[in-house]
């Protein structure tokens, strides 16, 4: 069976100047990046599916994306692979007191908000000097729902919040009125901003009723789809395409799909 060793030596095989594959010689971390984007996707989407053979192999391909910036990364002389691995396991056995700890630590068991709380004094290691915040390490990359999550709460850790979720609610009001005042105006970049607002709103609203945006959000996807497919059929079936159908048409075949249970 292979190791993980065997893999650092294939990805120097290819990354070999005189030998190596002409594709993965001519790339770079934000040509790869990418591809880490979408590989980190299909493992997620291979959960979803509970497909535990195509997770196992999207898992390597995963792995294959940290070896990959890894050897980028020690070709210039600024870190490798072993240097991720130490630094992953330092960083967990920082953040696990109450399982790496001393005997104390250990003793009072996970405490709340320490895991925060160690990130938080990480990044202002991290800011050396410079004045730290709440928002530091955000990823940008990140998607946008996941990333307004992580904003807002980063924020209420700082007690920028609403005490519970009725507050969070009538903020989507707000900006519902605020969207609509916009689309009156006529000014599209003031509707972009409103709409973006209202989708923050939205995602704080998620996170005070316990839900993960992005999670709700696939689920309303799939549904959606999953309701889409039933009407083309029944369209099919009836012999006419869906696209020729008017919309009353196409709203009873939408019932029809949910009482359907779709």
């Amino acid at each position: 069976m292979y190791t993980i060793e065997d893999l650092l030596e294939i990805m120097a095989s290819l990354r070999d100047p005189a030998d190596g594959c002409p594709w993965d010689l001519g790339q770079d971390f934000a040509s790869i990046a990418p591809y880490t984007l979408e590989e980190a996707y299909e493992v997620a989407d291979a959960i979803a599916r509970q497909d535990l053979a195509a997770l196992r192999g999207e898992l390597g391909d995963l792995l294959f994306q940290v070896v990959f910036h890894a050897r980028m990364a020690e070709e210039r002389e600024a870190f490798g692979f072993a240097q991720v691995v130490h630094g992953i396991c330092d960083k967990l056995i920082r953040r696990h007191p109450h399982v790496f700890g001393t005997e104390e630590q250990r003793r009072r068991g996970a405490e709340a908000g320490s895991w925060e709380r160690i990130k938080a004094e990480e990044r202002a290691a991290v800011a050396a000097g410079e004045a730290p915040s709440a928002m530091d390490g955000v990823a940008v990359a990140l998607p946008a729902l996941a990333r307004a999550d992580k904003l807002g709460r980063r924020a209420a850790g700082d007690g920028f919040d609403w005490p519970d979720a009725a507050g969070a609610r009538a903020k989507v009001d707000e900006e519902l009125e605020e969207l609509d005042a916009a689309r009156q105006s006529g000014d599209r970049s003031a509707v972009a901003e409103e709409l973006g607002d209202l989708l923050f709103a939205l995602v704080n609203l998620s996170r005070h009723l316990g839900l993960d945006p992005e999670e709700t959000l696939r689920a309303a996807n799939s549904k959606f789809e999953s309701r889409y497919r039933a009407m083309e059929q029944a369209a099919a079936e009836a012999g006419t395409p869906l696209a020729g159908l008017g919309l009353d048409a196409m709203e009873a075949l939408w019932q029809a799909a949910k009482r359907a249970g779709h």
